[in-house]
């Protein structure tokens, strides 16, 4: 079987969109069945957006309704004519002057619905720069009056795949941020307990009275009348 052009955002499509098994989806993306499964959970591709294999000439809908009717059906792999998309050198996103003026749309839709992006990730997806994507933020753009948020994988200023890299990568620095916040909260939390348990200590024991030098020089008393 071919290899499926991006096997988890089109395994989200599929949980999301079809009645098949688990088994199904995983045999057809090559996930693992409880990749799959967390998937359905929602513990594995959060916030992902899925990849119609429809749209992209991978599966027809003729394909999965046969599927779905028989839970033992494998799904085949529709054949391709168009050849494989050449992976895209790194550097400056070129973007067509026809879709420039697209682009402040873009971001706004990115700003909206991807909130955990960084300035920086929204301008690399959309090929614009962090101050337009500031002054988007800031509403404070030229044109702002005519932008609406506007997909920018639907617009063609980026792929899925750029655009689900660039999620997962910002959903990961903000978990690794978080965990190191609740790292320092907790030894904050031990050092008060132990703080609070030395003054615990302290008062349950009895400082000494101090003694008078005048009282300390006098003779006892008893010992005198004895005498």
């Amino acid at each position: 079987m071919s290899q499926v052009l991006m096997p988890k955002a089109t395994a989200v499509w599929l949980v999301e969109n079809s009645t098949l098994t688990f088994d199904q989806i995983s045999a057809f993306t090559g996930l693992h069945p409880l990749e799959v499964q967390a998937i359905a959970d929602g513990e594995v591709a959060g916030g992902m957006t899925g990849l119609d294999p429809t749209t992209n000439g991978q599966l027809t809908k003729e394909e999965i309704k046969r599927a779905e009717a028989d839970p033992t059906a494998r799904l085949k792999l529709s054949p391709r004519d168009v050849p494989m998309p050449v992976a895209r050198s790194k550097g400056p996103r070129y973007t067509p002057v026809a879709k420039r003026q697209d682009r402040p749309d873009a971001i706004a839709w990115l700003l909206k619905v991807h909130p955990e992006l960084q300035d920086s990730q929204v301008a690399k997806l959309v090929g614009s720069t962090k101050s337009t994507v500031q002054s988007v933020r800031d509403r404070t753009h030229w044109n702002m009056q005519n932008v609406r948020a506007r997909d920018p994988v639907t617009l063609g200023l980026c792929s899925l795949k750029d655009l689900n890299d660039a999620v997962d990568k910002a959903r990961r620095k903000a978990a690794r941020e978080d965990a190191a916040k609740k790292k320092v909260t907790a030894k904050a939390a031990a050092a008060g307990e132990v703080v609070a348990a030395e003054d615990a200590v302290a008062e349950e024991v009895p400082a000494e009275s101090p003694v008078d030098p005048a009282e300390a020089d006098q003779p006892d008393l008893d010992e005198t009348s004895r005498h």
